[in-house]
C-alpha cells in the first residue's frame, strides 16, 4: 500500500473527484468493496479491451460479485492498437446510454480516457482498476482525445475510485513500464517550464500541485534499474509518482503541473500519428524524446547571458498578431489540423509593449530565475542516461522521428498550444533559431547531415 498515508490522505482531501484508492499487491480483491463504498447498490459494467480483460477481467467480475454488485455484460473494445480517437467515444457512448450501470474501467491510458469522458457524458462517475504504469492520466481530470484531427484534452471528471494492483502492474510489458518512467521524468522540465511561467507573469505557481508532483518525483525516479529487475518497492513508488502527477491535474483543473514542452511534442506527433504508418510510439515514449529535447533547449537558456540581452531587439523584431496569425497558417499548411496554430498562437499572443515589460522582468530578476531552474532539472545526460537504464528511447530514430523532422517539431510545437514553455521563452527573447542551429547544426547534439 502507499507509505506515506497522510499525504493520501490529505491529497484525497483536496481532490474534487477521487474519493478512494488502493495501491499494492493483491488490491484488486477490494474492487468490489470499494465500488459499493462509493457506489452503494448501483450496477457496474466492466470496459475493458481483449488484452486487459485478459489480465483482469476475471479478478474484478469475481471481486464485484462478492460484494454483491449486479453487473452488465462487460463492453470489449475488439480494435487492434486502440487509440484516443472519437470514433471510439462514440462507441461506448452508444453503449452508456442503454444503461445506468456505473463503469470499471480496466485498462491503461487509453481505455481510462475513454471511460472518463464517456461516463462524464452520461453524467456520471467511474472507477478504474490499472494494468499498467504507463502513463499520468489515471487520476486527471479531463481526457485527451483525437477529434477532427485535432489532439484535444475534454473537460471531464477524474475516476471515483482507483484500484492500482503492483502484481497486475507488474505483468505489462517493459515497454509499457519503461514508458511511464519516461512520462514520470518529464515532471522535471515540467517544472522548470512552471517556474518560468511564473517568474514572467504568464501563470502563476499553485504551490500544492506544484508539491504533489515534485516532493517525491526525485526518489520515484532514483533507481530504474529496480523498476527494470520487478521490485516492488520502485514498482509502487512509480505507481504513487504518476498517480500523484494525475492528482495534481485533478486539483488544478489543468494539466499545467504535469505537462510542458515536452508533452507539446508528444501532443503533436500524436496528432501526426498517420505519418507513423502502422507503428505509432506510445505516449510516453514521444515524451521521452520531447523531454531530452526539452532538456537541451533548458541547458542553451542556462548558458546565454540574459542580463545582456537585447532587449530592444528582440521587440523589433516581434511580429504582430496578423503576422503571427499568417506564419501559424503556414505552419500547419497540409496538416490535419490546419488551423490550430491560428488558434493556439492567439490565444498566447502579446503585443510589443507586453513582450517588453516581460523581457525587462526576465532580465531584472534573472540570477533568482536562473537559480531556481537549475536546481529544478536534471542535466540532459542525466535524462539520457536514466531513460537508457529502464529501456526507454534516447534519439528521435527510435521512434520514427528523423533529426529533419525533429527541428521542424519545434517549430510547429511553439504554436500547438496555449501552454507558455521554454519554447515560448526562446522565440520572445529572438534566441530559439539560435539555439536550433546549435542542437542541429555542425558538432550538435542531433547534428543534421543529410
Amino acid at each position: 500500500m502507499i507509505e506515506n498515508k497522510n499525504m493520501v490522505e490529505a491529497t484525497l482531501q483536496r481532490a474534487t473527484d477521487t474519493r478512494a484508492l488502493k495501491v499494492g499487491s493483491g488490491v484488486v480483491a477490494e474492487c468490489g468493496a470499494m465500488f459499493r463504498e462509493l457506489f452503494g447498490s448501483q450496477k457496474a459494467i466492466i470496459v475493458a479491451d481483449t488484452q486487459t480483460i485478459q489480465l483482469a477481467g476475471e479478478a474484478v467480475q469475481k471481486s464485484l460479485a462478492e460484494a454483491g454488485i449486479k453487473q452488465e455484460t462487460p463492453f470489449i473494445f475488439n480494435s487492434v492498437g486502440l487509440v484516443s480517437d472519437w470514433s471510439f467515444v462514440e462507441q461506448l457512448d452508444a453503449r452508456l446510454a442503454t444503461t445506468d450501470a456505473v463503469a470499471v474501467a480496466i485498462g491503461a491510458g487509453t481505455i481510462n480516457d475513454l471511460a472518463k469522458i464517456c461516463s462524464y457524458h452520461v453524467d456520471r462517475s467511474y472507477m478504474v482498476v490499472a494494468t499498467a504504469v504507463s502513463m499520468d492520466g489515471y487520476t486527471a481530470y479531463g481526457a485527451p482525445m483525437i477529434k477532427d484531427g485535432m489532439k484535444q484534452t475534454f473537460d471531464c471528471s477524474a475516476p471515483m475510485g482507483v484500484i492500482a494492483d503492483t502484481d497486475i502492474i507488474a505483468t505489462c510489458p517493459p515497454k509499457m513500464i519503461a514508458s511511464g518512467y519516461a512520462d514520470l521524468l518529464a515532471k522535471i522540465p515540467t517544472g522548470a517550464d512552471w517556474i518560468l511561467a511564473d517568474r514572467l507573469g504568464v501563470e502563476p505557481m499553485d504551490d500544492f500541485s506544484f508539491s504533489l508532483v515534485q516532493d517525491g518525483l526525485r526518489e520515484a525516479l532514483a533507481n530504474p534499474q529496480d523498476i527494470c529487475n520487478g521490485s516492488q518497492d520502485a514498482l509502487i513508488k512509480l505507481t504513487e509518482g504518476l498517480l500523484m502527477s494525475g492528482f495534481a491535474m485533478q486539483a488544478h483543473r489543468s494539466s499545467r503541473p504535469a505537462s510542458g514542452a515536452e508533452h507539446l511534442f508528444a501532443r503533436l506527433w500524436e496528432m501526426e500519428h498517420r505519418l507513423f504508418g502502422d507503428n505509432v510510439p506510445s505516449h510516453g515514449f514521444m515524451v521521452a524524446i520531447g523531454l531530452l529535447c526539452s532538456t537541451a533547449l533548458f541547458e542553451c537558456l542556462l548558458k546565454e547571458d540574459i542580463e545582456a540581452l537585447d532587449i530592444e531587439a528582440a521587440v523589433a523584431a516581434w511580429p504582430t498578431a496578423e503576422e503571427a496569425r499568417l506564419d501559424a497558417l503556414v505552419t500547419f499548411e497540409g496538416t490535419d489540423f490546419p488551423l490550430i496554430g491560428v488558434k493556439e498562437t492567439a490565444a498566447k499572443y502579446i503585443n510589443k509593449r507586453e513582450l517588453r515589460n516581460q523581457l525587462k522582468t526576465l532580465k531584472a530578476n534573472w540570477s533568482e530565475i536562473r537559480t531556481a531552474v537549475e536546481n529544478q532539472l536534471f542535466t540532459y545526460e542525466e535524462c539520457r542516461s536514466l531513460l537508457a537504464a529502464v529501456g526507454a528511447p534516447t534519439e528521435p530514430e527510435e521512434i520514427g522521428i528523423s533529426r529533419s523532422r525533429l527541428k521542424e517539431s519545434v517549430i510547429k510545437a511553439v504554436k500547438i498550444r496555449r501552454r507558455f514553455t521554454i519554447l515560448d521563452l526562446g522565440l520572445r527573447c529572438g534566441l530559439l533559431d539560435k539555439w536550433m542551429d546549435e542542437l542541429f547544426g555542425p558538432g550538435g547534439m542531433w547534428e543534421i547531415t543529410e
